[in-house]
């Protein structure tokens, strides 16, 4: 809480800083309101179904990532030099979640339990669906090269489809610990409200330092000589979604590996579809007329290579298994393109990842069908996954 509330007191008290000491600081701010944001989405998993309050906890715990890039959505509206930025945190944060965090639980689970593969189980079908789907679309994005309200209709579609897939999961009570079982412990009444006062904690905190981080990166950048676009595209998402990685890697510690990935793979689909379906609203309303946003050729590649490492991902775990060899690809993979910033090699990388799905779904007969089984949603109709 101290670092959530730290620079809601400096802002009150309104002393000249430094950018990088802004960022720092604002950036802080924002890390602690996603750990209460975090907490609180835990204890909500008392009162409504499991899977949906998996949607759920995803969905509170990108609300950084969101208040974040929708600042820079809303400053490409009257200054479109802020578009690329709003895409390069959107695809930093998805492709972050993937290399990083979906690799990082199944190495966590191999740590806790010895086993070299991690059973998903058909719960997380819905999850894997809809992200399977929204993958799909994803790759017209780059093909039109804008993003649009006609892509945010059908996104938010699909996010709310997916939300009353999630909500028919049937409600079992989960095992919760550290400061969120302090909150558990009290009567319901006081739990509930416990829970909305720290959501408004947080979410005010998390508005209050939105812009002045991302203006501090930006001049930080500019100060230090570092690619303003880099800081935005990395730096920014690693900040917001580390609690997220830390709730989902200490489930995979306590024995609860399919909670863990399966909180990150609804974030996926939180962000594969509502993040960037809110893009070009925030961007209308700020210009004040409806018209997409327009991508540039590096924002073009950005994207293709986003949605070649997402499809690579859904292949993967098609078939509800997820091996330690398999994060090993998918987290080689993304360390390995993180160090370029060339054109033709972004677009090497993201043909990589495609001729390597299509291999896997060639070579492997039975992720094949998984595969369009997810995309027709017939595995959460009750057809084999």
């Amino acid at each position: 809480m101290v670092l959530t509330l730290q620079w809601v007191v400096l802002r009150a008290l309104g002393p000249e800083l430094a950018p990088t000491f802004v960022a720092t600081a604002a950036g802080l701010s924002i890390l602690g309101a996603a750990f209460l944001l975090s907490w609180s989405a835990e204890v909500a998993e008392m009162d409504v179904p499991q899977a949906l309050a998996l949607a759920f906890l995803a969905f509170i715990a990108v609300l950084p990532e969101y208040s974040v890039d929708l600042y820079f959505a809303w400053q490409a509206g009257q200054d479109p030099s802020y578009t690329k930025y709003a895409t390069a945190n959107m695809t930093g944060a998805n492709r972050l979640l993937i290399g990083v965090g979906w690799a990082s639980v199944v190495y966590a689970a191999w740590a806790k339990s010895g086993r070299r593969s991690l059973e998903l189980g058909r719960p997380l079908l819905a999850e894997i669906s809809f992200l399977a789907i929204a993958t799909a679309y994803s790759f017209a994005i780059p093909v039109k090269g804008t993003i649009s309200l006609a892509d945010a209709a059908i996104l938010f579609l699909l996010f709310g489809a997916y939300l009353v897939a999630a909500a028919r999961a049937e409600h079992c009570l989960p095992e919760i610990h550290g400061p969120a079982e302090l909150i558990v412990r009290l009567p319901p009444a006081a739990r509930r409200a416990a829970t909305v006062g720290l959501f408004l904690l947080a979410g005010g905190a998390i508005l209050a330092a939105a812009e002045p981080f991302a203006e501090g990166l930006l001049e930080t950048g500019r100060h230090l000589g570092i690619e303003e676009f880099v800081l935005v595209q990395w730096l920014a998402p690693l900040a917001s979604e580390a609690p997220e990685f830390a709730v989902a890697i200490l489930f995979a510690l306590r024995g609860k590996p399919n909670a863990g990935i399966g909180t990150l793979i609804s974030s996926k689909v939180n962000q594969w579809t509502l993040l960037i379906g809110a893009l070009p609203v925030a961007y209308s309303l700020s210009a004040g007329r409806l018209q997409p946003m327009i991508l540039d050729s590096r924002q073009i590649e950005e994207v293709f290579l986003t949605a070649a490492q997402s499809l690579l991902a859904v292949i993967v775990i098609a078939d509800l298994r997820f091996s330690v060899f398999e994060a090993t690809i998918l987290g080689g993979l993304f360390l390995a393109q993180m160090v370029t910033t060339s054109s033709e090699l972004r677009f090497v990388f993201a043909a990589g990842y495609v001729i390597l799905a299509v291999f896997l779904l060639i070579a492997r007969r039975d992720t094949m069908r998984a595969f369009f089984d997810l995309v027709s949603l017939r595995a959460i109709r009750g057809g084999s996954a």
